[in-house]
C-alpha cells in the first residue's frame, strides 16, 4: 500500500507538472558553469544553481527504504570522457542538503533551496594543453505541491588550448549548429536574434492572464445547468421527483436530507462524467482540440446536429431500457442507493435536452486546453441542475407556484437551438482560418449570424413556426423584449460587414485581416515571419513589436478588437512600429521539417505554427497568448513584455516608452 501511495503521489505530481507545461514550460532552476585552472595541471570545474523562490532540486543520493522504493530524481552530473583529462574523485556540493518530510511521497528526502554550488577537481596529464569539458546536469525541481518533469541540462567549458582537431570538438560543432537551428538560419545575424533574453520586467516564466478562464468556465456551467432545467425533458420532472421525496421521509428533515442527497448525486454523476473524458483525452488531447480541424469541424457538426433537434426534426435519446433498468433499481433498493438510483434515471432521461447543452460545454472546456476544463465545467452544469432541486425541498410550497409545462417549454428549446447553430460558427472559424482555407472569411461569419439573430426575433415575435409549435394568438412582453434584443444586435452587426470593428464580438468573429472589403481603414501592415520581419525593420530603422497570437485564442481577438482597433493605438504602431504577428496555431506544412533538444529531449518543429510557438518558448521562456514583445534590431527587448490586458492607455504608455528607448539607444 505504501508503495502504491508512492507511485499515486509521483503520477499525480507529474500530470500536475505536465498540464502546466501545456500552457508553458517554466524553467525554475538557473545553471552556470565555470572554470578554474592554475595552467600547471590542476583545476576545478563550479556549477551553480539559482533556484526559484519556493523551489527546491533533490540531493545526489536518495534514502534507501527497500527494493520498491519511488523517490524522485536526483542531482547528478555526467561528463562525457576526455582524452588527458582525469576528475579527482566524484563531483561535491558546496553544503550538504538538508532534510525534509515529503507529505505527498511519506519520506524524508534532501534537498537545496536558494543558491548550491557544485565543484569537480580534475587534472590535465603532461602534454595536454587544454580540453573541452562537457556533458549534463540531471536535476528535478519541484515545490510542495507539483514538479517539473526530470531535466537535462548541457553544459560546456573550455580549459587551456585544446587541440583543435578532435571527435568532441566535432561533436560538440554539430551541438551547436543543433541549438541555432531553430530558425534555419545560414547567417549570425539571423541567429542572434532568436537568442534567449531575459525580459526587463525580471522574469522569463508564465505572465498570468487578467481574467482567470476556470471561473469563466464554471459560471458558463453553472448556467448551463439553469438552462437545462428550463427544457422540456427537466422541467415537468422537478414536482414529480420532489413529491416523491417528500412522501418517501417520515418527518420533513428527512426528506430535506434525501433532497439534498439527491442533488449531491447529480454532482457526482456528472463530475465523473468531466473527469472521465479528462483522463480519457488528457492535456494534449485537449489542447489539440482547440486547434485540429478534424475536432473543431467535428465539434461544429456536433453543435449543429444537436440545433436541428431543438429544431423538433428528432430526438436525440438512450436506450429507453437503461432508463427503465435504472428507474425499477430506484424503486427496489432503499437508503442514498436508492436516491442515487432517482439521480441516474434523472440523467438519462432527460439526456434528450441536456445532451445538446452538455455537448456545447464539454466543446467549450475544450478549446481552453486545459486538463481540468470538462471537471470544472460540468461540476458547474452539475450544480446549477440540482440546486434548484434542493430548494425546493427546503420550501415545497414553492413548487405551487411553478408555472406548469406547456408550449413555453419548447419555446425555450427552439432558442437554444438557435444558440446552438450560432456557436457552432465559431469552431468552424478555428478550423478555417487555422488551415488557411478562407471558407468562412469575416464577412461571411457575420452574415450568418446577422440572419440567425433576425430569425430568432421573428421567431420570438411569433412570426416563425416549427412543426411542434403551439400557434400563439398573443406575444408576451418578455419575449417582446427578447426579440427587441435579438432584432437589435442583428442591426449592430450589420456595419460588420464593411469592416466595423464590433469590439462586442471580437473574441468570436474571424480577424479583421480576412475582411475582403473595408471602409473602415484597412488593417495593418504586418508581417507573419518573424525573421522577414526583423529584417525589415532593421533595414527601415524602426523596433519590432511581435504579437505572439493564435487562431484559437479568444483572448488574442479581443486584444485586437478592444485595443490594436483604436485610433491611438493604430496610428502609434503603423507610424513607429514594425508588427510581426506569430500565430503559434498555423497549421500549415513547413517545407524541411526539423528537430530541436529542449527540455532534456527533442521536439519537432513541422509545421509554421510549430516554428513559432519554439520562438516564444526559446527566446522568451514562455508559452502563452497574447503575448507582447518590443525588440531593437538586434532582437533584445526594449521594455517589459505584456499579456492580455484591454487597458488601451496603458498600452499607448507602454508603446511609448518602447519608442523612446529604441530612439535613445
Amino acid at each position: 500500500m505504501r508503495r502504491l501511495t508512492r507511485y499515486i503521489a509521483l503520477i499525480a505530481m507529474a500530470l500536475l507538472a505536465a498540464a502546466g507545461m501545456q500552457a508553458q514550460r517554466p524553467v525554475h532552476v538557473k545553471w552556470s558553469t565555470e572554470v578554474d585552472y592554475d595552467g600547471k595541471g590542476k583545476g576545478v570545474v563550479r556549477w551553480t544553481a539559482d533556484i526559484d523562490a519556493g523551489w527546491h532540486i533533490y540531493g545526489m543520493t536518495m534514502p534507501t527504504v527497500g527494493e520498491d522504493a519511488v523517490t524522485p530524481e536526483p542531482t547528478s552530473f555526467s561528463i562525457n570522457p576526455v582524452p588527458g583529462l582525469t576528475l579527482d574523485g566524484p563531483v561535491q556540493p558546496s553544503v550538504e542538503a538538508d532534510v525534509h518530510f515529503d507529505e505527498s511521497l511519506k519520506l524524508k528526502l534532501p534537498w537545496w533551496e536558494g543558491r548550491v554550488t557544485f565543484t569537480q577537481p580534475f587534472t590535465l596529464d603532461a602534454g595536454t594543453t587544454g580540453a573541452v569539458i562537457s556533458g549534463k546536469i540531471t536535476y528535478m525541481a519541484c515545490t510542495d505541491k507539483s514538479c517539473t518533469p526530470p531535466t537535462r541540462e548541457p553544459f560546456e567549458v573550455t580549459v587551456g588550448s585544446p587541440a583543435p582537431a578532435s571527435d568532441t570538438a566535432v561533436a560538440d560543432e554539430s551541438h551547436e549548429t543543433a541549438a541555432v537551428a531553430p530558425g534555419r538560419h545560414t547567417s549570425t545575424d539571423e541567429s542572434r536574434l532568436w537568442a534567449p533574453v531575459e525580459m526587463p520586467d525580471g522574469h522569463r516564466d508564465d505572465v498570468s492572464s487578467a481574467e482567470s478562464p476556470w471561473w469563466a468556465l464554471l459560471g458558463w456551467g453553472f448556467l448551463g445547468g439553469l438552462v437545462a432545467l428550463l427544457t422540456p425533458c427537466v422541467w415537468p420532472m422537478i414536482p414529480m421527483t420532489m413529491s416523491f421525496f417528500l412522501k418517501k421521509g417520515k418527518s420533513r428533515r428527512r426528506a430535506i436530507i434525501d433532497a439534498v442527497s439527491y442533488g449531491l448525486s447529480i454532482i457526482v454523476i456528472y463530475l465523473v462524467l468531466g473527469i472521465a473524458l479528462t483522463v480519457i483525452f488528457g492535456a494534449g488531447k485537449l489542447n489539440e482540440i482547440a486547434t485540429s480541424a478534424v475536432f473543431n469541424v467535428l465539434f461544429f457538426v456536433l453543435l449543429v446536429i444537436f440545433a436541428i433537434s431543438f429544431f423538433g426534426a428528432f430526438d436525440i435519446k438512450l436506450p429507453s431500457r437503461w432508463s427503465n433498468a435504472i428507474d425499477s433499481k430506484a424503486e427496489a433498493t432503499t437508503g442514498l442507493l436508492s436516491i442515487f438510483f432517482m439521480a441516474f434515471t434523472l440523467v438519462l432521461v432527460s439526456f434528450s435536452c441536456t445532451g445538446p447543452i452538455i455537448g456545447t460545454l464539454l466543446v467549450e472546456a475544450a478549446s481552453e486546453a486545459s486538463i481540468l476544463g470538462p471537471a470544472v465545467g460540468m461540476g458547474g452544469f452539475a450544480l446549477g441542475l440540482s440546486l434548484p432541486f434542493g430548494l425546493f425541498a427546503f420550501f415545497p410550497s414553492l413548487l405551487k407556484e411553478m408555472p406548469r409545462s406547456g408550449s413555453w417549454l419548447n419555446t425555450v428549446k427552439v432558442v437554444l437551438g438557435f444558440i446552438e447553430l450560432i456557436l457552432s460558427l465559431k469552431f468552424l472559424s478555428v478550423a478555417d482560418l487555422a488551415y488557411g482555407w478562407r471558407i468562412l472569411d469575416r464577412e461571411v461569419f457575420l452574415a450568418i449570424w446577422i440572419v440567425l439573430f433576425v430569425l430568432l426575433g421573428i421567431y420570438l415575435l411569433g412570426k416563425l413556426q416549427f412543426s411542434h409549435d403551439t400557434p400563439t394568438g398573443h406575444v408576451g412582453v418578455f419575449r417582446f423584449f427578447l426579440a427587441v434584443a435579438s432584432l437589435s444586435f442583428a442591426v449592430y452587426l450589420l456595419p460588420g460587414m464593411w469592416g466595423a470593428p464590433l469590439k462586442a464580438v471580437s473574441a468570436f468573429a474571424p480577424p479583421l485581416s480576412t475582411q475582403d472589403f473595408n471602409l473602415y481603414g484597412g488593417t495593418f501592415k504586418e508581417f507573419h515571419d518573424y525573421d522577414e520581419g526583423m529584417r525589415y525593420a532593421r533595414e527601415n530603422n524602426l523596433p519590432a513589436l511581435v504579437d505572439f497570437s493564435g487562431y484559437a485564442c479568444v483572448n488574442c481577438r479581443k486584444m485586437e478588437g478592444s485595443v490594436f482597433d483604436t485610433d491611438d493605438v493604430r496610428n502609434l504602431i503603423e507610424s513607429d512600429y514594425v508588427l510581426i504577428k506569430l500565430m503559434v496555431d498555423d497549421k500549415a506544412r513547413l517545407d524541411e521539417p526539423y528537430t530541436v533538444e529542449e527540455y532534456g529531449g527533442t521536439t519537432d518543429i513541422e509545421t509554421v505554427g510549430d516554428k513559432w510557438s519554439y520562438l516564444q518558448r526559446h527566446k522568451f521562456g514562455i508559452n502563452s497568448q497574447p503575448y507582447y514583445v518590443i525588440l531593437d534590431n538586434d532582437g533584445k527587448p526594449l521594455a517589459p513584455s505584456r499579456a492580455y490586458d484591454e487597458n488601451v492607455t496603458d498600452f499607448i504608455d507602454w508603446l511609448v516608452d518602447g519608442s523612446n528607448n529604441y530612439k535613445s539607444k
